[in-house]
């Protein structure tokens, strides 16, 4: 079997949640060996939130902790003990890249800072997350994805609203910016690893979320420094929106362009409506396309959604389904044929269906080798496999709260 294409690349974690865990999950997908560290009896936050299976509420069975966290090792160790310090420092002598994401100071508090990480490993990347970057006024303001997601603007680029109401911003779903935020790390951290392999040196990469969520808004940024344009939400206009079909959504692009729209209206058999003089021109599809759209609605409800898909696409019309995430899992041909999704047991959470890679690497194919630790699962594969510690020194750690 191929090997992946970060084999032999040592990776040591100490994050929790989405950023920083997904930033490591991306390098241990690709072959790195990713070392996670949690805290003792606790653990990573992510492993109290769901989804969980038959929504039972179990700290090893939290579907973000464990897609999170697939390809890792994990190890608990409390660094900010004495005897913890030591085994940390023991360990980041091992490792080729650190990611951690502590609040600013934090490690520095420990013993543990870039500058002291670096006399005992000279080549360290160590890539530290913090909400807004290790310098600055807001340097030390605590911060979620809600924080970060308005810090960085983004709250104003959904256009999606209800019809009626104030357009305020709003967050994107889910996990969206720790994710890119994730993502971006994860990018630096193997620019700098490979400036390594040329030069020698490690580097320390001070990675802002907010900022690393105002550099996917680069066309509204461009637009206020060219013109001045300050991106506001905005209600469903004549442009892209969603129609409702017999069985879900289409997203359709048809009244803006008059190609799009005179093929939509041949389609719908040139319904009376289509000659009122409001949707005349394209200006005037703009401006009642509140009116317009729910006239279109009442024709599509009419069609099975991957049907109507077709049947649109075929006359050249921009058109798209709206799948839901049991369209994806059970019924999309595409991802299927593709080998998107890996199933893999877990000790708790038993057998489940994981989201794969967005890319297929000919030489260097992506695996789902192992699901994601328990608490502590390889504490003794670690401290006594790799560090040398006997199981009698082990459970003294263990009592002590070490690991």
């Amino acid at each position: 079997m191929a090997d992946k294409a970060l084999k032999g690349v040592k990776v040591l974690e100490f994050t929790g949640f989405v950023t920083g865990p997904y930033c490591t999950k991306l390098l241990a997908d690709l072959g790195a060996g990713v070392i996670k560290i949690e805290q003792p009896g606790l653990g990573d936050p992510a492993r109290n939130r769901g989804p969980f299976p038959e929504d039972h509420p179990h700290p090893e069975r939290s579907g973000l902790f464990l897609y999170l966290n697939t390809n890792k090792s994990g190890i608990t160790l409390d660094p900010g003990s004495r005897m913890g310090r030591r085994l940390f420092l023991e360990l980041v002598r091992r490792a080729d890249i650190l990611v951690e994401d502590t609040p600013p100071g934090t490690m520095e508090e420990m013993g543990l800072g870039y500058d002291k990480l670096r006399e005992e490993n000279p080549g360290l990347i160590m890539t530290s997350i913090t909400p807004f970057g290790q310098t600055g006024p807001y340097r030390d303001y605590r911060a979620r994805g809600l924080n970060v997601a308005h810090g960085s603007g983004s709250g104003y680029l959904t256009p999606v609203s209800p019809p009626e109401g104030d357009l305020g911003p709003v967050k994107a779903g889910g996990f969206f910016d720790e994710y890119c935020n994730g993502l971006s790390a994860a990018a630096a951290t193997l620019v700098a690893y490979y400036g390594r392999l040329m030069t020698g040196q490690g580097e320390h990469i001070d990675l802002s979320e907010q900022e690393a969520s105002l550099a996917y808004d680069r066309v509204e940024l461009g637009m206020f420094m060219s013109e001045n344009f300050i991106s506001r939400r905005v209600r469903p206009s004549s442009g892209a929106t969603l129609s409702p079909c017999r069985d879900g959504e289409i997203i359709l692009a048809a009244t803006g362009n008059p190609r799009h729209w005179e093929a939509l209206v041949a389609i719908m058999g040139d319904p009376d409506w289509t000659r009122d003089e409001r949707y005349r021109d394209e200006e005037g599809r703009f401006k009642h396309a509140e009116e317009l759209n729910a006239e279109i609605a009442r024709w599509t409800i009419g069609f099975p959604k991957d049907e109507l898909y077709h049947q649109l696409a075929r006359a050249g019309i921009p058109v798209g389904v709206v799948r839901t995430q049991g369209d994806l899992m059970e019924r999309d041909g595409q991802l299927r044929a593709r080998g998107f999704f890996a199933e893999i047991e877990h000790p708790e959470a038993g057998r489940l269906r994981y989201p794969s890679a967005s890319y297929l690497l000919s030489e260097t194919p992506w695996r789902l080798d192992r699901p994601a630790p328990t608490l502590g699962q390889h504490n003794e594969t670690v401290y006594g496999g790799l560090l040398g510690y006997t199981s009698e020194e082990m459970v003294r750690l263990r009592q002590l709260g070490v690991i």
